[in-house]
């Protein structure tokens, strides 16, 4: 957005606001130089749902270690323990529909090796792995990945 005024002497000043388009692509990048940098732990802010079951995720993968939700009654915060496992993580815009048959090319197109690596997508089943896509035969909405 852009906030327009005058001062006293009569220039006008234009200041321009950066306003956060996506919570889910500031955590993952935010992630992601943290683990470049080698932190053992970084805070993330603000948080959504989307976001905690995005990191609940990467955990259950064992790519990242614990991490704490902090309630401040506004957007919230998210500690994270980083145990060095991550390469890179990021967010897939637009949310492209990916069919189950799909599911194969969208692997070997973001994904480095098929030993390692996860897509994210969110499913009517909820957020979930590729893999558990794969066995609960069901297709859905790309966020990201991590590998």
């Amino acid at each position: 957005s852009c906030n327009t005024f005058s001062d006293s002497s009569h220039l006008e000043k234009t200041y321009f606001i950066m306003v956060l388009m996506s919570v889910l692509n500031n955590t993952l990048l935010t992630i992601t130089n943290a683990e470049r940098r080698g932190k053992r732990q970084v805070l993330l802010r603000p948080t959504s749902k989307v976001v905690i079951k995005f990191l609940q995720c990467m955990q259950k993968h064992e790519y990242i270690g614990e991490f704490e939700i902090i309630d401040d009654h506004r957007n919230g915060k998210v500690v994270v323990n980083l145990v060095g496992r991550i390469n890179k993580c990021g967010v897939i815009s637009p949310r492209f529909d990916v069919t189950l048959k799909e599911l194969e090319t969208w692997t070997t197109r973001l994904l480095p090796s098929r030993q390692f690596g996860k897509l994210v997508l969110t499913t009517s089943y909820g957020i979930m792995d590729h893999e558990e896509c794969r066995r609960k035969h069901t297709g859905g909405k790309i966020l990201g990945y991590f590998y």
